[in-house]
């Protein structure tokens, strides 16, 4: 069964004129500046702060077109980036090197392979899709709540989202992955790389290891550690029967309310944050707005199919607005099938118009009060009203089930994931949203050169929330290079496939695994 695969398109040859120079032709749809979409997919990234202008976009409908669109334009002039759902929040696509982009989106298919008894997902699938598709046999994936983004980058760099505490990172259940490759001689070919199997240490790489490094993911194949494979209804978890789900609203009218609220917060996931806890069923991410008052709101989604569900619930909201003045105020508590809650709760897809910023935490041990006073100074800067946000991001339950050196992403003793996302519309306002992210990171994380160090109180930083001023001195002054804190002890080993799978180097941006630690 196959879900979604389009062909829209025949493929397309580059020309007489490209085979004349004994260069591959591409069977991928190639587009010119001016041709068709280029300029739409072009422009197809999140982050507007950041515009690239290749030469050329290749828009495979297959793996073996993709083969032959990396092969040429390696060969023509390198600089290739790749993009699937296009949500990479920096410049790691969209820079001055990619001279041009393979775009992954009509690569969408979801089916059981039956001889890898796994499912195929292919890298272009945004997670609406997927979980829609998955939803035909009962089971999911522990994947993100933004419907629009697109496999390919959210899973190589360990992939999380609100049944991620229950049953683990998306990470945990790949099996394998497809992937195109270019060899020293700028030959390009595919490879499936599995768990149990060839190539496993390519396999491993693309556990947390990060998009953009080491060849073009074609699809995956998902199957969860305990399951055999030989029935597709049990090869990957099945999502609860019903989910409860409510927004708490927060008005944070005083310092002293804020406080009291991240520290409840906070709090009540570090001592709920090992495998198998009675709230492992429970996400209830945080966003805290520049608003000038610090309000903000929580959605709060809960298993509601176990016994006492309503019950913890409701113990949880207590327990965070203890204290808390003006109280919370919670909507409504809805009970909806998992579908429905995905279709109607998780954050629909959606075209991004601002210019972003990121930086991440992984937390061990709690803030300290005065950190969270920091926070509260810079969040109700009236300089910076608007769209950008302070979010907690809980973490921890299944996902510390598992070794930090069993996949590439190492956070598996961490419960909870803080975001700053500074979001804005004018460039003109570009250095002021910019520094004021910088500057609130540099000053929570001061007693560690500015950047949350792995220690007994970080766990360093998501790829996937990428942020390039950690190979910079002037914002990192801890000494630590850059790859410590996405990758920790595991980067060696990741070094050690990227240059025996990437010789010459083909896939590199700041953040590439390989480039210098500064």
């Amino acid at each position: 069964m196959s879900f979604s695969r389009r062909k829209l398109f025949a493929a397309a040859a580059v020309g007489g004129a490209l085979a004349a120079t004994g260069l591959p032709v591409a069977r991928a749809r190639e587009l010119g500046a001016g041709e068709g979409e280029f300029d739409a997919l072009a422009a197809r990234g999140y982050n507007r702060r950041f515009q690239a202008r290749p030469s050329a976009i290749y828009v495979p409908d297959t793996r073996e077109d993709v083969r032959a669109a990396l092969e040429t334009a390696v060969r023509r002039d390198g600089g290739v980036a790749v993009r699937s759902g296009g949500h990479c929040f920096d410049d790691l696509v969209d820079n001055e090197r990619t001279r041009s982009i393979i775009d992954l989106g009509r690569l969408d298919a979801v089916f059981w392979d039956e001889q890898q008894r796994a499912f195929s997902v292919d890298a272009g699938a945004d997670l609406g899709s997927v979980y829609n598709a998955l939803h035909r046999w009962g089971v999911t994936l522990p994947a993100g709540i933004c419907l629009g983004v697109g496999m390919g980058g959210h899973v190589c760099g360990g992939g999380y989202g609100p049944l991620s505490r229950r049953f683990g990172l998306v990470a945990d259940h790949l099996a394998g992955v497809e992937v195109v490759t270019v060899d020293a001689d700028g030959s390009a070919k595919v490879v499936l790389a599995t768990k149990d199997g060839p190539d496993r240490d390519l396999w491993w790489a693309h556990t947390g290891g990060g998009g953009g490094n080491f060849g073009v993911v074609t699809r995956y194949l998902f199957r969860s550690p305990d399951a055999d494979g030989a029935d597709p209804t049990r090869a990957l978890p099945k999502p609860p029967t019903s989910m409860l789900s409510a927004r708490l609203i927060v008005p944070l009218a005083t310092e002293d309310s804020f406080v009291r609220l991240l520290e409840n917060y906070v709090g009540f996931f570090h001592r709920h944050s090992t495998p198998g806890n009675d709230f492992a069923g429970l996400y209830a991410p945080l966003m805290i707005h520049t608003t000038g008052t610090a309000a903000g709101e929580m959605l709060i989604l809960a298993d509601g199919e176990t016994p006492g569900a309503r019950a913890r619930f409701d113990d949880f909201v207590a327990t965070v607005s203890d204290g808390v003045f003006p109280p919370p105020i919670l909507t409504p508590v809805a009970r909806l099938s998992y579908p429905d809650t995905v279709n109607q709760v998780y954050y629909a897809k959606g075209v991004n118009t601002t210019r972003v910023k990121v930086k991440s935490t992984y937390l061990r041990r709690p803030y300290t009060t005065d950190q969270l006073r920091v926070f509260y100074r810079y969040i109700t800067d009236l300089g910076v009203l608007g769209e950008s946000q302070l979010e907690f991001l809980p973490f921890g339950g299944a996902i510390n089930a598992v070794s930090a050196d069993a996949t590439a992403m190492p956070a598996r003793d961490s419960f909870m994931k803080m975001l700053i996302h500074a979001s804005w519309r004018l460039p003109s306002d570009d250095d002021r949203h910019v520094r004021w992210t910088r500057e609130m990171y540099r000053d929570v994380h001061a007693s560690t050169g500015g950047v949350p160090v792995p220690n007994e109180v970080y766990g360093g930083s998501y790829i996937n929330y990428p942020d390039p001023d950690l190979t910079d001195p002037t914002w990192n002054t801890s000494g630590v290079p850059w790859h410590a804190f996405y990758y920790g002890a595991n980067y060696p080993r990741l070094l050690r496939v990227k240059q025996a799978v990437d010789p010459r180097n083909v896939f590199g941006h700041k953040l590439a695994i390989g480039r210098p630690d500064w």
